[in-house]
């Protein structure tokens, strides 16, 4: 079976040439799916170029981030995206959610809750599913190191409070954010968002360790409970 390669298109049309000249900053979505998928394909008696092929995901998955949510089994019920593909897909969309992690060897300094967001935006606007993350801060507000506590439907069987309480002592932490995640794109707290709050709340002033907020992140947006006024 005979692959087109982006080398095959005109030169003017490759994505791999246009970031060499330009940078990766003026390329398209399609012309960057494009150079990690690398090559076309055949199906059937159609040939498609990779950025068919680019062009095609982001019209199955609606989006950039349809496409990072994907899993291998979604990818591959592509036409067109084979198993090496869809590996290369995933690795490069892995890749950007562990560099979204990354800090360097000056620890982050939380002074509003913003900056809790904009640390973990990145990794948690694409979760498909709720999870439940503690992050422990020093005497200064530095971030010492978060732990997702539990994942799936939030509740207070599944977010218990020793879990809690020993991840931040065991930080030997100051003091201890929450937050956690919407997958329907609304961060207003639920009922249940507010009773485990206040659970924990009461249960830090009890073991010395102030909960300082509890952040509820949907998609590009969230919400501060201390705002609120519910904390």
């Amino acid at each position: 079976m005979d692959y087109l390669t982006i080398k095959e298109m005109p030169e003017d049309a490759r994505p791999r040439e246009r970031l060499e000249h330009f940078g990766p900053n003026v390329l398209s979505n399609q012309e960057l799916l494009a150079i990690t998928i690398s090559t076309g394909a055949v199906v059937g008696h159609r040939k498609y170029t990779a950025i068919d092929l680019a062009t095609n995901l982001l019209k199955v998955f609606e989006s950039l981030k349809g496409i990072a949510q994907a899993d291998f089994k979604q990818l591959t019920a592509v036409s067109g995206i084979g198993p090496a593909k869809a590996c290369q897909i995933l690795s490069a969309f892995e890749l950007g959610k562990r560099m979204a992690m990354f800090s360097s060897s000056t620890k982050p300094v939380i002074r509003h809750p913003a900056d809790v967001f904009n640390y973990f935006r990145d990794e948690m606007s694409l979760l498909t599913h709720e999870i439940f993350r503690v992050v422990a801060l020093d005497t200064k507000n530095r971030i010492l190191k978060d732990k997702i506590i539990s994942e799936g439907t939030l509740n207070a069987s599944i977010v218990h409070p020793r879990d809690v309480f020993r991840f931040a002592l065991i930080q030997t932490a100051a003091t201890i954010i929450l937050l956690h995640n919407h997958p329907s794109g609304d961060p207003t707290p639920s009922p249940e968002d507010v009773e485990i709050t206040e659970r924990l709340v009461e249960v830090g002033r009890v073991m010395d360790v102030p909960v300082l907020d509890h952040l509820v992140i949907a998609g590009g947006k969230f919400l501060s409970m201390k705002d609120m006024g519910i904390m």
